[in-house]
């Protein structure tokens, strides 16, 4: 499990074609992807579970906690990225509720996302 951030801090400024704002980039693909919102409320959970195919959990709005296949959970809040490995296992809680944006393909490269 890796955790990175998103924040407006982490962006770029955008000035092409009389444009004026920031743009923190997320991933790229070359194959299908599969994307939805999740909405998680009050002691809400994503049970552990072995990931399919890499995911890309966007944490939008609310804060909860993130596991992979250690027992350790880390805290997550908005604007972080947590990407999880193809058949890697994982979960997500919350206590005060929690919504994400989920990206899941075959190829995700997150190497654009700022690390924490």
């Amino acid at each position: 499990m890796d955790i990175y951030s998103f924040k407006k801090e982490t962006g770029k400024k955008i000035e092409k074609f009389q444009s004026d704002f920031i743009m923190s980039r997320i991933t790229k693909t070359h194959k299908d992807a599969h994307i939805g919102c999740m909405h998680l409320g009050e002691h809400g959970v994503i049970g552990y579970h072995q990931a399919i195919v890499p995911q890309l959990l966007l944490v939008v709005e609310g804060e909860g906690m993130v596991r992979g296949e250690e027992e350790r959970f880390t805290p997550v809040e908005r604007s972080d990225a947590v990407y999880w490995r193809k058949d890697e296992w994982h979960e997500t809680k919350t206590e005060t509720g929690l919504t994400a944006i989920v990206i899941e393909s075959e190829e995700l490269d997150v190497s654009a996302l700022a690390t924490i």
